[in-house]
């Protein structure tokens, strides 16, 4: 099967869209709101959204970002929503997220090192300069990806970083909201998002692994990291 001249798998394909949808129902429930954004909420969304590019490739995870991205704008304008750009920015920053998650090299760093400039450069971003700081945590992680929370930790710092960057140009933040997600939300807010992308993929994997060696079902297409599966965590009567 031939998408845009590349050969993809099908089977790759249809775990793709069913993986979007699952992204596109997740995006519907709210989590938290954004601070100092009026009517924007973070979703359960931002705890599947990257993972995807660990199972089926940075490419097809990145596709799997904007599948879902595209569906919940048709859904809310079917559901008498107006088109609106801000909409894109969780999917936007998600898509960084994927990348980071789904490259094993250092090279995903670039990014959080790039916001932090790009924050240092705005005039309010000056008066917050200390905000940037957590986006340390990516660059410094991208030589940890090997540890799962680790990895979720860079992924969604360097999602923050994308989204903050846009907000503080988009937005008329003052330097105080800044200093105040800083001290107050940033922290909670993002070791909670690392810990469900944690979870989400381990309940993928345990998934996938268990339809592989119990149901039989050859998934040999998929990048099935086994060590996150549950069934392959030591225990008292395992090696």
């Amino acid at each position: 099967m031939k998408i845009f001249g590349f050969e993809v798998d099908r089977r790759k394909v249809a775990f793709l869209l069913i993986f979007s949808v699952l992204a596109l129902v997740l995006n519907q429930v709210k989590f938290t709101q954004i601070l100092g954004v009026e009517s924007k909420n973070f979703t359960l969304f931002q705890f599947i959204g990257p993972i995807g590019a660990g199972i089926v490739g940075t490419g097809l995870g990145i596709v799997a970002v904007l599948l879902a991205g595209f569906g919940s704008t048709v859904y809310a304008l079917l559901n008498g929503g107006t088109p609106d750009l801000m909409v894109f920015v969780p999917f936007f920053t998600m898509v960084f997220g994927a990348i980071y998650f789904g490259t094993k090299g250092k090279s995903s760093a670039v990014v959080a090192a790039v916001c932090m400039a790009l924050f240092w450069l705005n005039p309010i971003g000056q008066q917050a300069w200390f905000y940037p700081l957590y986006w340390l945590i990516p660059i410094v992680a991208s030589f940890y990806k090997e540890n799962i929370f680790v990895r979720s930790l860079g992924t969604t710092f360097t999602a923050h970083a994308i989204g903050s960057v846009i907000y503080l140009y988009a937005f008329p933040i003052p330097a105080a909201t800044w200093a105040f997600l800083f001290t107050n939300i940033v922290w909670v807010e993002r070791l909670t998002f690392a810990a469900g992308i944690t979870l989400s993929y381990y309940a993928v994997n345990t998934l996938l692994d268990m339809l592989e060696s119990k149901v039989k079902w050859n998934l040999e297409f998929l990048n099935i990291e086994k060590r996150y599966s549950v069934f392959r965590l030591p225990g008292p009567d395992k090696d």
